[in-house]
Order: C-alpha cells, then structure tokens, then sequence
C-alpha cells in the first residue's frame, strides 16, 4: 500500500498531465483514430533505436482536443541510463517561431501593429537597409556591391522569411562570414535582444526584401519587436499570455535548477546524412553524444541575455501538445481563448503565393504562413495531408503538425543535432493513416 501510495504522490508532485500509456487505446477509439495504426509508431522508432540513429524519443497524438496516444521510447541519456519520459524536457530550437507567432497576434488582434507596417516604424535601426549583390567575373573573382533596399522590411516579411535577413550563405567577396565578423549569433548569452537588432541592422541584406523566401533571423527581430509593442520582457509576455495561460509549465527560455534531470541529452550523428532524390538529407551514421562546455549540449542550461525568439525556447512533448491543440481548436483550449478563430487562419493561410522559395524554403506542395509551412493539399504535395494542416520543427530533431479539419495534432520529440525532414515526414503519414473515423 505504500508503494502504492508514493507512486501516486510522485504522480501528482510533478503535475504530470498525461494518460497512462495503457489507456490511450480508449482514447484513440474515441477520437476516431484506429490504435493499431497508431502502434506503427513503435517499429520505426525502436528500429531507429536498434541502429543507433537515436536515443529515445516522445511522441503525442490527440484528436478532438483529447490525447490519442502517448509513448515513450529509449533513453533521455544513453551514457547515464536515463530513460525517457513523458515529462522530458527538449530543446525545441525552431519550434519556438510558431509561439512567436502566436505571441504577435495576440498584439495584432490588440491594434498594436498592422502586418504590412514597416519594421522601422518600431525600429529606426532598420531605416536604411542595404543588399549585399555578388558578382563573380569570368576570372571566377567575387565582389560584392551594396545597393538600397528597393522598399522597407514589414512585419509580414519577418513572420513568412522574406525579409532579407538570411541564416546562411552570408558571404563577403573573400568567403568570409560577414553575419558573424559582424558579432550576429543568438547563441551569445552577453547579448540583449535590443543589441542584437543594432547589430543585424548594420549588416545587408541577403537579397531584396520581398522577393524570395530565405529562412532567417526575422523572428529574432520579430521578439523585439513583441517587447516594444506589449511594454514587456518577452520571456515574461509569452510566459502571461500563452504558457500560464495553456498550463504550459515546462517550456520557457531555460530549465531551472530543480529541472535539469529531466533535460535530454543532445546527440549527433558520427557520419553524415546521405541527401534522398530531392536532395534532402535522411538518417545519418550512429549517434554520439555532443561534448559538454561551451555549445548546444550546456546552452539553456541557464536565463540567457538573448531571448532567442527563433529558436530559444526549451519545451515537452505535453507543453507543446497543448499550443498545438489550441490552434487546432481555433485559438481556443479548454474554455480560455488566446486568438480569434479568425486569426488562427491568417497564420496558416499561404502567404508566400508565387514568391520563389530559397534556401530552407517549404516542401514541394506547401505555402508559407505565418512562421509555419502549409500544406496545399494531397495532390499538391504528394503527402498524406488536408489542405491548411500546417508543421514546422526545430534543429535537434523536434516536430509537430496541426490539421484544423481533421481537428487532429502531433508532436514527435528527439534530441539529434542536426534534424532530418523524414521525422517530421513519418510523424504526419504515420498519424494520418491512422484515422479512421470522425
């Protein structure tokens, strides 16, 4: 009877949220959603396990506002045993951009901002923007040339990656890094957000704003822009109005002291992924851990100066369940309301249209939202997905998706730098397939 009694404290203590995994094939049956087909989760992860691919991994469906399924498989961390758990806590990286989203919008429904405002209207750093041109001659000899903006960056170019304010393939006519000789990284944890917009500000753009989808800092900008237009912290403005607010009580910028037992271990593959037919990168090699000191194994391990609204944000495969059910509820979970169901579709209509992707645009068959990647249905992309159902994931293998018709949410956790699309692709073809019902 103690132990009995010590299971059920310990339940309660850790505020734990979930269903047993032994009842979650009631709940799938409810939701309309075939258990069996479901389990099919668990060969593809445990045959990940077996070759070494991964560690261990969550993974959380729910229909309908209720959870279908919830499974946890190998270990947090390898080298100490430590098993995963639904309550594992992981670097979420770029699946901080759709909260993001959410947090502006909530400001956008407020009045705070128009989408087509210029960013200089908050932030005059950003008057005079430049764009780097690289020319290379018959010589094969690069020059870059400086020319204006031919108009100013919006808000809507930061939250859909037209901006100009690239990630990669910032190079000067030397191949040197001019983002970084300029001091840009969201990693440096002396740095404020407001310093880090003067310095991005100073730098060219990658190209003209508006005119190709280009992943970028936008959403860096972006969080700064969440302070000016809410007069507060942003770590305390997503933490007042969307984590409180959703019982989110595991994700924020960095895990406490009393939390680090629950943090994942960061893992890396020791060969490199080969690139599909579409140039994609699978699996790559066995797994090895990430060193320790300095790097992504012991960042968010305390509150950093920089709040990273592009990839800051640690999380669990519950917290995120819950934003994600919430916007497949139409800005709505368990009677609080964040946004307007109005609203919800703006952040996942397509933005982009015809503007040309560019380096880490969407798949084949997907528009661009508002900092999410949006299916234009089955026959578009060759996936199994509904129209509007819209995804992103984060750059140590974390991914999720929300189809608004099918009412129908998942979210798959790992802890391997860097990520490969065919999780977040098997996280959507393996939990579609399983409905079966209404």
């Amino acid at each position: 009877m103690k132990r009995y009694k010590s299971f059920l404290l310990l339940f309660f203590k850790k505020e734990v949220l979930f269903l047993l995994v032994a009842s979650t094939h009631a709940w799938a049956n409810t939701a309309g959603l075939d258990p069996q087909r479901l389990d099919r989760f668990a060969p593809l992860i445990n045959g990940a396990l077996h070759e070494n691919k991964v560690a261990g991994a969550v993974v959380l469906i729910a229909r309908h506002g209720k959870i279908a399924y919830l499974k946890s498989f190998g270990l947090a961390d390898k080298e100490a045993g430590r098993p995963m758990t639904p309550d594992t806590i992981f670097r979420i990286y770029s699946m901080t951009k759709p909260v993001m989203a959410v947090a502006a919008m909530t400001l956008y429904e407020q009045g705070k901002f128009d989408l087509r405002d210029p960013i200089a209207k908050y932030l005059p750093e950003f008057s005079d923007m430049k764009v780097a041109v690289m020319k290379t001659d018959a010589a094969g000899h690069t020059s870059k040339t400086l020319v204006p903006a031919v108009r100013p960056i919006t808000v809507l170019d930061l939250m859909r990656h037209t901006s100009g304010l690239g990630y990669f393939f910032t190079k000067d006519e030397t191949g040197a890094d001019y983002y970084k000789a300029g001091g840009i990284s969201t990693t440096d944890t002396s740095m404020s957000l407001a310093e880090f917009c003067k310095k991005m500000a100073a730098m060219p753009l990658v190209n003209q704003p508006g005119t190709i989808f280009y992943y970028s800092y936008g959403i860096d900008i972006l969080g700064r822009l969440i302070e000016i237009w809410s007069g507060k912290p942003l770590d305390a403005y997503l933490s007042e109005e969307i984590f409180q607010k959703l019982g989110m009580r595991d994700t924020g910028f960095f895990v406490p002291p009393e939390k680090l037992n629950r943090l994942a271990t960061l893992y890396t593959p020791s060969v490199p992924a080969k690139p599909d037919a579409e140039g994609i990168a699978g699996l790559g090699g066995p797994i090895v851990r990430v060193p320790g000191g300095p790097g992504p194994q012991d960042d968010f391990k305390k509150k950093p100066a920089l709040l990273s609204g592009g990839g800051g944000l640690v999380s669990t495969a519950n917290d995120y369940a819950r934003f994600a059910m919430m916007l497949a509820g139409g800005g709505a979970l368990e009677g609080v309301r964040l946004l307007s169901p109005k609203t919800v579709d703006l952040i996942h209509a397509d933005l982009l249209g015809d503007i040309p992707r560019g380096p880490g645009g969407p798949w084949n068959g997907y528009g661009f939202g508002l900092t999410v990647e949006v299916s234009k249905g089955p026959a578009a992309s060759a996936t199994l997905s509904t129209e509007g159902e819209f995804d992103w994931g984060g750059l140590a293998s974390t991914n999720f998706f929300v189809d608004p018709k099918e009412q129908l949410v998942g979210v798959m956790m790992m802890q391997v730098l860097p990520a490969s699309p065919y999780w977040g692709r098997m996280l959507r073809q393996v939990t579609t397939q399983a409905i079966v019902g209404p």
